[in-house]
């Protein structure tokens, strides 16, 4: 069992890259990358794949508790060097310290403005303040505009606790691939991978709430696999996974709703050796509370529109991509029978020069390393399935597929942004699949860089050619 990631993966996946821009600059000649993104992707993808070499052979002899200091300060450090560089980065870029066509995250500074200003009078009444926003967009307006109470408004301390939060993220990951594959150098991979992950250090740059939602969702998975486990209850380790399930639906219905899934799945299916009958039963009444909680109210209106929105939403996305103006023409041709099968391995990068897609761009380097990660997933799942393992491993799994499943279906199949919140399961199952390689199965890795190969060469060619440039 492998406990590091070899050079094997790592050196073929930088060389992978390094080709496909080259062979894009030349099929799409006029259509490349300007140098910046070229220089931030390669910077992402070298960085990632030489690090998680490195780290996860040098890291192995530490003590856990060596190891869990390590990880943390490193990836806040990490997030903290990022956060300050995009801050001035974007400021000479857009003039203002946001992303490009940031419409979502100046719109969450303003809520957050208005937000602290009644506090500031001693207005607390969270409904009458977002009086315009569902219940599932008030979390996170609170939740910055508490922020802005306390530091006065300071975007700069806000997306330094980002990268606090994103930190404790890695170790939430360690803890809970610990327990789920009971090995601790696949729980280090994660840990490694989590840390390093260019998507999940970008989002601390960001005024947008993914990095707080990723962060309940590993939290209740671990408070939630904690409790499964555990051989003792009390209020407080009970009371916690209740709490974060109904605060994730404060922040996305759909992940609330996943998130009562994967614990029913869990605690339904999971094997005997992990969870008794007589704890499995007082689990099931515990989560029936908790779900008859939000039925009738405000959530379980917006359950219900989600679901009346299923079949259209998607399709009538993709039509008006394809009709607005500088769209892609060929979009209204894709559906969740395409995005279904390359769920895990979606999105793709943007490699080639297209208007308005500065942050995809940026990012484009992140996208290409969960492409490649990918691999080490699918693996994993294959190899679990094929060792009749699955009942060890459903809380984090159900969750994973049960989300993947549902955005696949969605509008935001190809939103590399709404792919963010399983990331970090992702990458467990990933780690998981890393230790599982060995030299029989390593010549599926080479079949799967050459599909792509041929993926992003494809992919280039369809944002170009639907938006008539070649």
């Amino acid at each position: 069992m492998l406990h590091y990631l070899p050079k094997y993966f790592t050196t073929k996946a930088i060389a992978l890259y390094i080709i496909v821009l080259m062979v894009i600059h030349v099929a799409f000649s006029g259509y490349g990358m300007s140098w910046l993104w070229i220089m931030f992707g390669v910077v992402e993808v070298t960085s990632f794949f030489y690090f998680t070499n490195i780290l996860t052979k040098r890291w192995a002899e530490y003590s856990e508790r060596t190891f869990l200091r390590r990880l943390f300060i490193t990836a806040f450090v990490i997030r903290v060097v990022w956060v300050v560089f995009s801050y001035f980065f974007y400021r000479s870029m857009t003039g203002i310290p946001f992303e490009f066509e940031a419409a979502d995250s100046i719109s969450y500074h303003g809520n957050a403005e208005w937000g602290a200003i009644n506090f500031k009078r001693g207005n607390f009444n969270i409904p009458q303040i977002f009086a315009w926003a569902d219940v599932s967009d008030m979390g996170y307006p609170f939740y910055l505009s508490l922020i802005y109470y306390i530091t006065g408004d300071s975007i700069i301390a806000t997306r330094l606790i980002k990268a606090l939060i994103g930190a404790f993220t890695c170790v939430l990951v360690y803890r809970l691939a610990k327990r789920t594959f009971d090995n601790p150098a696949i729980a280090r991979i994660s840990g490694i991978l989590c840390m390093l992950m260019p998507n999940l250090i970008y989002y601390c740059g960001l005024h947008l709430k993914e990095i707080e939602m990723t962060f309940l969702i590993i939290l209740f998975l671990e408070r939630t696999d904690y409790v499964i486990r555990s051989q003792k209850y009390n209020l407080i380790n009970i009371l916690l996974p209740i709490l974060t399930a109904g605060l994730l639906f404060f922040f996305r219905t759909v992940i609330g709703i996943t998130a009562i899934f994967s614990f029913f799945t869990a605690i339904v299916f999971s094997s005997s050796r992990i969870l008794g009958w007589g704890k499995r039963i007082l689990l099931i009444v515990w989560s029936i509370a908790t779900l008859s909680y939000f039925i009738g109210g405000k959530i379980m209106t917006e359950i219900e529109t989600v679901w009346e929105n299923r079949v259209t939403n998607q399709s009538d996305s993709m039509q008006y991509r394809s009709n607005i103006e500088g769209g892609n023409k060929l979009v209204k041709n894709l559906s969740g029978a395409v995005f279904a099968p390359m769920i895990f391995v979606i999105p793709f990068p943007t490699m080639v020069d297209t208007e308005g897609q500065h942050n995809q761009m940026l990012i484009g380097g992140g996208n290409y390393v969960k492409n490649i990660i990918a691999f080490f997933a699918l693996f994993s799942l294959f190899t679990i399935i094929k060792t009749y393992k699955w009942r060890d491993y459903l809380l984090p799994g159900s969750f994973m597929i049960g989300y993947l499943i549902i955005i696949a279906l969605s509008k935001f199949a190809a939103s590399e942004r709404f792919h963010l919140p399983v990331l970090p399961l992702l990458l467990m199952f990933s780690a998981y699949g890393i230790s599982q390689v060995d030299r029989k199965t390593k010549k599926y890795y080479l079949y799967y860089i050459v599909f792509i190969f041929i993926i992003l060469i494809v992919w280039s060619w369809f944002k170009l050619a639907g938006r008539g440039l070649v």
